[in-house]
This record gives structure tokens, C-alpha cells and sequence, in this order.
């Protein structure tokens, strides 16, 4: 007989749990290897460390937890900042003028001026000793930190260790904490411990704590590295105000009149007026004669002042705020701007004028003016503001209604304007002007209101420091139809003009064309 085909039951049980087993261990590494892997995917601290993302910097500098992309140079006092690092970081106004080799700071009170490679320097142009120069270097500009330090009330802070550069300002509220830990503690590049490691914190060592997250906080070491540490791993320590420095009074001070402030302008073309002739003004309290202007490219000014004129309006308790002209002249008044020796001539000339004819401000009226000369024209307010308020003299500036034609509206920098003069006036009038293709009004009321409405909502001049300029003159229009067309000619008249021909005519209503129910500006604006 043949032996059956088929295994005993013994042995097919013995396989099958064999199988059984098998698949089981199979099972079990499988999880084994997801729990390794989850373990150092998800648990494990990541054990690589990395350099910090300042570390091609020699001397880096930092401010609220992040570091300028140039180093500073020198130690100690011998500190200097790049300048763009100023611009950025504690004053955007300060410049560096490449035809004089300077770097030029204003402030509310205070123009310091300062030549690369020179100690000499000028402060409100009085002479001023620099501890140590500016300095040219790999095409970077630095600036000792004695001046801004002064200026700016900033404190600089240096590690010894590393040479690592803290910068604060007054008013910086600063959070310190201690690193609780035995052992050194690891500083991450987030907020995780599979972030690599950036720095180790020693015990005790006090860090700069710059936020929370996820139950991480970032902090900052003396030293300079910015990393991530759970949030038990430090204790708060103490916290910091940096003092803020009161600044000095000034001995003089610009004295505007009492209550609301009204102006004229004293239109002086050739001669002065005959003051028996004016009449009272009621209200009045500040009168602009134009006697100033630009008189060439080297910064001469032109004078027509009276002396007999100033001792009239002070009788009649009006301040005298002297008009100083560009003369409407682009050229001219591009090579005047353009140094800080051109500008601070017309600024002694004018101060000079203030001093012999006993004035107590200055209207600055630029008009007409190349768009690439803006930064020089607020750069020449700047300079000219705290020189001017040394002397107790106010500063206002005229400027036109927001437009897009670059010489009559554009290159005003309203805004950079309104944050260093006394008063700003706004020329609301020539909505339509002596050669305007289309006949209308001098200044409608709405296109006024639309125009005072975006220098203080849109260009953010403070209310306290605008002045409405209103025109007391209207034109007469004429329109002609020649070869189907509608050509306009105008003639400018004064009030009196105007109130004529309305009593002429026994108008009751304006005859002027486009100036519909103001009355040409007349009874309204005038």
C-alpha cells in the first residue's frame, strides 16, 4: 500500500503557529520601527548645532532682537554705526552729503555738521570737537556713536566676550531673565527640539527675553545669539526702562501770537507801501512783507526791508514774519539747494536781516521747484528751523493744494514739512489761473475744502500748525468762440475791482464766469 499524501495534524500545527509567530515578530518590529522613528522624528532633540545667521559679521549690532546687515567698527568709545543703520533704526533725516563729504544731523533744536576724516565739526554752526571722525570705509559710511549718543539719548552696549553691539533707546522697555537650569541650556532656531541648536546658555546667565511661543520663549544672550528655550528653563529676573532723557529748554523759543493766528501777506514789488495810507486791520496779528528772494545760484539774497515798515506794524502789536522768496526760478534754486554750504549762506543772511531789522519769524515761499530738488528743499527746512527758533524767530512755509503737476504741487514734501515748521499755509486759490484754458473760480469752496481736507487727513499735518490761505482777488473772464472754439481771456482784479463792477451792474448775482454761488470768491474767501 501506498503512504497517505497529507503531513500529520502535528506537524500542519507545528507550521502554522510557526507562521503565526513569524507574522507576530514581523508585526512587532514594525511597530518597534515606528516608535524609533517616531521617538527621533517627534521626541528626539535634535543634537545639530548650527552657526547663528550673523556669524560672517565681525561686529553686529543689534536692536529689539534683530541685527543689521553691516557690522559696526571700533570698541569701546571708539564705537562707530553705519549710517544706514542709523537711517533705519534712530533717525531717517539724517544725511550724507556726497559733494561736501558730510554727514549732516537735524533735530528740533540742534544741526550738527561733520566731514569725513575731520574732528572738527559745527553745531549750529558754532564749533564743535568730535571725539573721533567719521570714517570711509569698503564704501560705508560710519558715524561715532559721541554725537548720536547726545543727540538721541541712545545707550550702546558691548560684550566683552564677543564683541556683540546692544543698541537701546529711551523710553525701550526691556525684559531680563536667569536660566534656571544645572547644566548648560540649548538656545534652538525655533520652537521645538527638533529645531538645531544655535547657542548654549549657561546657568544663571541673564538673557534678554523677547517672546513667547507655543510654550518656547526667545531670548536673547549678551552675547548676541537669538534662540528658542522652554519656557521653564528661565525665570523672569528684573525689568528694564531705559531712561528718558529730558531735553534742555531752549533759550529761545519762537513766541506766536496769543489766540487764533491771522495773516497778510504785503505784496512789496518795487518799493514799500505808504503805512499812513493802510487802513486798521481788526484782527490782525502777523503781517508778511515779500522783501527776501533768491537772488542767483550762490545763495545771495536779495533785501527790500524797511525798517520804518517794521516800527509801524509793531505799534499796531503785529509781528513781522518776513517772506523769503525763490524767486519762482527752478534753476537757480536747484544749485542753491543743492549743499549744505549754499543753504546755511542763505540761512545766515536771513538770520543776519532778523537781527538789523528786528523781526520775529520768516515765511518761506518756494514755488515753482524741480521734483528732484523735494529732499533738498525739506533738507534746507531742517537745517534752517532750529537756527531760527535759537533766535526766537517762528518759520512757516507756503505750500499749494495736493496736485499732479510736479513744479506747482509735487515737489512739496508735506508731510517731512509739516513735522519741522511752526505753521504751514495753504494756498488755496488759482484753482483756475490767469492762463487757464477754462474760465472759474479762484478757489470754489468745494475744491478749498477738498484741498484743507487732504493736508490734514491724508498728509497728516497737524490742524494746530495749518493756516488757510485765502485770496483776496478775483478774475475777470472774457470768452470768445474763434474758428468753433471757446477761447478764454482773464483779468486779475482786486476786491475793490470786483465790488465795482458788481455795483456797476447792480448784480445780484456774480458775473464772472465759473464762479457760480461763491461770488468769485469774493464775499466768501475774501
Amino acid at each position: 500500500m501506498y503512504p497517505p499524501l497529507t503531513e500529520p495534524r502535528a506537524r500542519r500545527k507545528k507550521k502554522s503557529i510557526g507562521r503565526i509567530i513569524f507574522l507576530l515578530f514581523i508585526v512587532l518590529l514594525i511597530l518597534a520601527s515606528g516608535i524609533v522613528y517616531f521617538f527621533f522624528r517627534y521626541l528626539a532633540p535634535n543634537k545639530q548645532h548650527v552657526a547663528t545667521d550673523f556669524h560672517d559679521l565681525s561686529k553686529p549690532v543689534f536692536y529689539q532682537g534683530k541685527y543689521f546687515k553691516t557690522s559696526a567698527i571700533g570698541e569701546k568709545d571708539a564705537i562707530k554705526l553705519p549710517l544706514e543703520l542709523i537711517q533705519e533704526w534712530i533717525d531717517p533725516t539724517i544725511v550724507f552729503e556726497k559733494s561736501s563729504d558730510s554727514v549732516i544731523i537735524t533735530t528740533k533744536d540742534k544741526v550738527l555738521r561733520f566731514k569725513t576724516s575731520e574732528l572738527s565739526a559745527f553745531m549750529n554752526e558754532k564749533p564743535y570737537t568730535l571725539s573721533f571722525p567719521v570714517e570711509k570705509k569698503d564704501q560705508e559710511i560710519y558715524v561715532p556713536i559721541d554725537p548720536l549718543q547726545e543727540l538721541y539719548h541712545i545707550e550702546i552696549r558691548e560684550s566683552d566676550a564677543s564683541g556683540a553691539v546692544m543698541l537701546f533707546k529711551q523710553g525701550d522697555h526691556v525684559q531680563w531673565g536667569k536660566m534656571n537650569a544645572q547644566d548648560k541650556t540649548q538656545l534652538r532656531t525655533g520652537a521645538s527640539v527638533k529645531m538645531p541648536i544655535v547657542s548654549e546658555a549657561a546657568p544663571d546667565e541673564q538673557v534678554i527675553i523677547l517672546g513667547e511661543e507655543n510654550g518656547w520663549l526667545q531670548v536673547q544672550q549678551k552675547t548676541g545669539p537669538i534662540g528658542y528655550v522652554k519656557k521653564g528653563a528661565v525665570t523672569l529676573d528684573h525689568e528694564e526702562t531705559i531712561p528718558v532723557q529730558k531735553g534742555e529748554e531752549a533759550q529761545f523759543a519762537p513766541k506766536p501770537p496769543e489766540g487764533k493766528l491771522n495773516v497778510t501777506w504785503e505784496h512789496v514789488i518795487s518799493k514799500n507801501p505808504d503805512t499812513s495810507k493802510i487802513s486798521d486791520m481788526p484782527g490782525l496779528n502777523v503781517i508778511s512783507p515779500t522783501w527776501f528772494s533768491l537772488a542767483n545760484d550762490t545763495g545771495k539774497v536779495s533785501n527790500s526791508a524797511d525798517s520804518a515798515y517794521v516800527k509801524w506794524a509793531h505799534a499796531r502789536n503785529y509781528q513781522v514774519w518776513a517772506l523769503f522768496s525763490n524767486g519762482f526760478e527752478p534753476d537757480r534754486t536747484s544749485k542753491a539747494l543743492s549743499t549744505y554750504d549754499l543753504r546755511m549762506k542763505m540761512i545766515k543772511q536771513l538770520l543776519g536781516f532778523a537781527k538789523t531789522y528786528d523781526l520775529q519769524g520768516f515765511n518761506i515761499d518756494f514755488e515753482n521747484v524741480y521734483v528732484k530738488d523735494k529732499e533738498n528743499l525739506v533738507q534746507f527746512v531742517r537745517e534752517m528751523t532750529p537756527l531760527m527758533h535759537e533766535q526766537g524767530l517762528a518759520v512757516s512755509i507756503d505750500v499749494t493744494p495736493k496736485s499732479s503737476n510736479e513744479m506747482w504741487s509735487v515737489f512739496y514734501d508735506r508731510p517731512a514739512l509739516g513735522e519741522v515748521v511752526d505753521y504751514m499755509m495753504l494756498m488755496a486759490y488759482d484753482e483756475y489761473w490767469a492762463t487757464s484754458p477754462k474760465s472759474g473760480s479762484v478757489s470754489s469752496l468745494p475744491w478749498a475744502e477738498k484741498s484743507l481736507v487732504q493736508l490734514l487727513d491724508v498728509e497728516k499735518v497737524p490742524s494746530s500748525k495749518v493756516v488757510l490761505g485765502m485770496p483776496f482777488y478775483t478774475r475777470q473772464w472774457t470768452e470768445q468762440t474763434k474758428n468753433g472754439k471757446t477761447v478764454v481771456r482773464s483779468k486779475t482784479l482786486s476786491m475793490e475791482q470786483a465790488q465795482s463792477i458788481i455795483k456797476e451792474k447792480k448784480a445780484d448775482t456774480c458775473l464772472f464766469a465759473g464762479c457760480g454761488a461763491e461770488l468769485c470768491g469774493i464775499q466768501r474767501w475774501g
